[in-house]
């Protein structure tokens, strides 16, 4: 008896634990795309347009397409580009800021 209550218990968390997952992956990746944004910003006022072009054009890449799954609701796939958008902006950022030394 106590292990049937058990198996309904654990099975009930996991069920939960799916459901809070998906809820997660399932919400617009609203501060992925602003860090992303103010990452691509920061790396242009720091002159990335001039001594990080490529890094910045693949962070520009990114968050357009980015933009693009966000409209068509692929969160998952909005938050990954998000995320890489602002990795190649803190990239040039970083690049613009020792070349300019």
């Amino acid at each position: 008896m106590l292990s049937r209550r058990l198996t309904l218990f654990l099975r009930s968390a996991a069920l939960a634990a799916v459901l809070l997952a998906a809820g997660c992956t399932a919400s617009p990746p609203v501060q992925e795309m602003s860090d992303a944004r103010q990452a691509i910003t920061a790396a242009k006022e720091a002159g990335a347009a001039e001594y990080a072009a490529d890094e910045l054009s693949a962070a520009m890449e990114f968050l357009n397409s980015a933009e693009t799954y966000l409209q068509n609701n692929s969160f998952l796939f909005a938050r990954r580009d998000a995320i890489a958008a602002k990795s190649k902006a803190l990239d040039a950022l970083k690049r613009s800021e020792a070349d300019r030394e």
